[in-house]
């Protein structure tokens, strides 16, 4: 096509952009008054102007041409927003295509329509500034940034019909998360993958700063992002009628090129190599078409129109004329009609259904959403004869589970990881599959294809992102990390929680499946990498989140695990945490055992018990975790030797926040079945894997809160053996002996020679590690009696 500036369809396109730029700038400043029927007056003035000018009539420009090419190629077209203050462009740009309304029927596409939009927009009770949950065609909120390209590639896995362009603002390029999602292209496989267009949106500003990227010359740029693997296509201007075909001829470049390397691939013509993928830099002044100063200061192209170029509209009459020649000067009678419709030939202009993009199935993942094909538990189970009897791995359990389910659901799953899916023990995976790998790879090389569907690069938050993307587009994963590590990507947590709160409450955002995090090397099993390993705080991090969102599981073996995983990997609209190791540790429960247990979320190990059946115990040894289990067992194993008259009840915690009660947390126990485990006036010494306090701040309104005696990780940590590290933190088997000893009214005073010869066997153990390096005899060797062994409980 010819790209002569006089072209009448980049002058439609021009009125298209004004249109969306009027919107844009009406929803910051306007309550009423919304085509400027009259001269503007204070009380058409928001009393509160709050809302981001600078990036949005970029982002308006990008996507009035993006709109161009979807109608040219019938393309199916989602748009990520990393500048999510743009928010008033986005909401904009849905509104002239017909989503906006058809979602929400009152913000009708007329006058009286238009000034609700306008009014809404942060307002009480209206709705956020950026492109949140509530603007159709987002999946990236967008108000943190960094995360923007690594939720489009998750977006482009496994679509192959789609393409995500992606616009990255010059702020947001210089976080860390985004420097890294560069490298996304060198996972994309265009035979079975959508693509990925980032467009770096230059406006040489941040809030009060020049960008490092739009200070940068264009060769200094050209060489930085060839490096990466792409090709850049620049479009850099001032003047609309001169930007208008240099962005039409590198959109048409660049998806020309798309189309040719996905051609290529799904035809069987290039295998090897990672393309050169397109990418754009687009440089336009920050604040495009608005005031050029204002009280004789630098706004257009300057940090001054990040936010609200004219501040005092309502009470400075000279600030409120250059309000009303700004938006003048898109010449609103050029564009709506009477009835504040847009006209019938911009109408026109934009693409038609599920072509729009804030229409796009794609970006309402639950549209599309697919339940797994997941296999049956029992093929998987740990074979356990008797409680403690076997020693197994939980996460290689877990392992063969998931590798059926690669087999089974091969568009519709990955698994996500820094380099840990072995480390963790997940490697049955890689009978059936691979890493993701298109770069060269060498004779050596082991487990890397083209056609992996392994997700690994060492970036939580490339992994994060990348699993958002995709479970927002409509599938499902799981992200495996070493726990400590997991605080890596805290706040992108943060920001997929809030996303899901808001998103629930849209009957018209459709579900999507749970973000599954399997959290292993963890703390209790990081004694060879030392201190800076060991850390169990995600938990509390998550523990925060509205109680309807989260779920926290510490399964104690490998059948509870599998059963956890599974039910997990079931749900939709939760982030689920799950703790499991991945060494070999005593296995408690068969599989159905397994079953009622983690149903009801805790439970009394009877078989593990002193007490009569309807007696009350004299102390509850209580536990959540693998390690806490294992070292409960051991201490109530001692217990009963020492004190075989002491009745002993053993409580079991899987769902940690059904601790809470009832009204705090859906899964939360009633307080009568509370009590019917934890007693209301008995000593519960609980063992638990994070740090003591998340069990205070969950169990603080039960009754017998006054008798918990919670020992956890307590900041305790070295490079030692798996045991010291339970002593060091007092979570071992000699302190809970000695602590339900001392809480049990009248015992201490009764046996002193017990608590001695605890107190000794600690001291042993300091010795004999510190001499020989390993854990003392009594504990490597140790394991639950047999039933049938002399002194076992009846």
């Amino acid at each position: 096509m010819s790209y002569s500036p006089a072209s009448p369809e980049f002058t439609l396109l021009d009125r298209y952009w004004r249109a969306a730029n009027y919107l844009s700038v009406g929803q910051i400043y306007l309550m009423d008054n919304p085509l400027l029927r009259e001269p503007l007056r204070p009380e058409h003035i928001k009393p509160r102007l709050l809302g981001h000018w600078g990036t949005t009539p970029g982002l308006n420009f990008i996507y009035a041409h993006l709109n161009r090419v979807i109608r040219k190629q019938n393309l199916d077209m989602i748009y990520i927003c990393g500048p999510g203050h743009g928010g008033p462009g986005m909401v904009a740009n849905t509104w002239l295509e017909g989503s906006y309304s058809e979602i929400y029927p009152h913000i009708t596409q007329d006058a009286a329509g238009m000034q609700r939009l306008f009014k809404q927009f942060s307002f009480p009770g209206g709705i956020p500034s950026h492109a949140a949950p509530e603007t159709p065609g987002s999946i990236n909120e967008g108000g943190e940034l960094g995360y923007s390209l690594s939720h489009a590639f998750g977006a482009a896995f496994d679509n192959p019909e789609l393409v995500v362009p992606c616009v990255i603002g010059d702020g947001e390029a210089e976080t860390g998360p985004l420097a890294s999602s560069w490298h996304g292209i060198k996972f994309l496989n265009p035979e079975r993958d959508g693509a990925v267009l980032p467009i770096l949106h230059l406006n040489g500003y941040k809030i009060a700063n020049p960008t490092l990227l739009g200070r940068s010359s264009d060769e200094d740029l050209h060489q930085l992002f060839s490096g990466y693997g792409y090709e850049p296509l620049f479009v850099c201007g001032h003047e609309p009628e001169k930007m208008h075909p240099l962005m039409a001829e590198a959109l048409d470049s660049a998806f020309s090129k798309i189309a040719a390397y996905q051609r290529e691939a799904r035809q069987g013509k290039a295998t090897t190599g990672v393309p050169r993928w397109p990418m754009i830099i687009l440089r336009s002044p920050k604040g495009w078409t608005g005031p050029k100063t204002v009280d004789g200061k630098k706004v257009e192209d300057f940090w001054r129109a990040h936010q609200v170029p004219v501040a005092a509209c309502r009470e400075d009459e000279g600030h409120r004329q250059i309000l009303e020649t700004w938006m003048r000067s898109y010449q609103p009678d050029d564009l709506f009609d009477e009835q504040g419709r847009l006209k019938p030939e911009l109408q026109a202009l934009a693409p038609e259904g599920d072509k729009r993009m804030g229409s796009s199935p794609y970006a309402n993942g639950g549209l599309l959403r697919r339940e797994l094909d997941a296999p049956e538990l029992a093929e998987f189970a740990c074979d356990v004869s008797e409680p403690g009897a076997q020693m197994a791995q939980a996460t290689e359990h877990l392992g063969r589970y998931l590798s059926v389910l690669f087999q089974r659901n091969r568009d519709n799953f990955r698994l996500f990881g820094p380099d840990e899916t072995a480390s963790n023990r997940l490697t049955p995976v890689f009978d059936v599959t691979s890493r993701t790998w298109l770069e060269r790879t060498e004779l050596y090389d082991e487990q890397l294809a083209r056609d992996g569907r392994v997700m690994e690069i060492l970036s939580e938050h490339q992994c994060q992102g990348w699993l958002e993307g995709y479970l927002l587009t409509g599938r499902h994963g799981l992200f495996n990390c070493y726990e400590a590590f997991i605080h890596i990507v805290d706040s992108m947590f943060n920001q997929h929680a809030k996303w899901l709160k808001v998103s629930r409450k849209l009957g018209w955002r459709k579900p999507i499946s749970s973000l599954n995090y399997l959290l292993s090397s963890h703390v209790w099993r990081q004694d060879h990498n030392g201190y800076s390993h060991q850390d169990p705080g995600f938990i509390d991090h998550v523990a925060n989140k509205k109680a309807d969102i989260v779920r926290i599981y510490l399964p104690p073996d490998a059948n509870t695990l599998l059963w956890v995983g599974d039910h997990c990997l079931r749900t939709w609209d939760r982030i689920n945490v799950i703790v499991a190791g991945k060494q070999p540790a005593p296995q408690w429960l068969d599989m159905a055992s397994a079953v009622t247990h983690c149903e009801a979320g805790m439970g009394e190990w009877r078989w593990a018990g002193t007490t009569p059946e309807h007696a009350e115990p004299d102390v509850v040894m209580a536990c959540a975790g693998d390690v806490p289990t294992m070292e409960t067992m051991a201490a109530v194993d001692l217990l009963r030797g020492m004190l075989p008259e002491l009745r002993i009840r053993v409580v079991n915690v899987v769902d940690l926040l059904a601790l809470q009660p009832q009204d705090q947390h859906p899964h939360g126990k009633s307080d009568a079945e509370f009590d019917a485990l934890f007693t209301q006036d008995k000593p519960v010494i609980f063992a638990f894997h994070g740090y003591p306090t998340l069990i205070h701040r969950l169990t603080y309104s039960r009754t017998n809160h006054r008798n918990f005696h919670v020992r956890g990780f307590n900041e305790e940590g070295t490079t030692t053996t798996p045991f010291d590290m339970t002593v060091l933190n007092e979570l071992d088997r000699y302190h809970l002996a000695q602590e339900a000893i001392l809480r049990v009214p009248g015992l201490a005073d009764a046996h002193p020679e017990l608590l001695d010869d605890l107190q000794e066997r600690i001291a042993e153990h300091h010795r004999y590690v510190r001499e020989h390096g390993e854990d003392v005899p009594e504990v490597q060797n140790w394991k639950w009696p047999s039933a049938t062994a002399p002194g076992a409980p009846d």
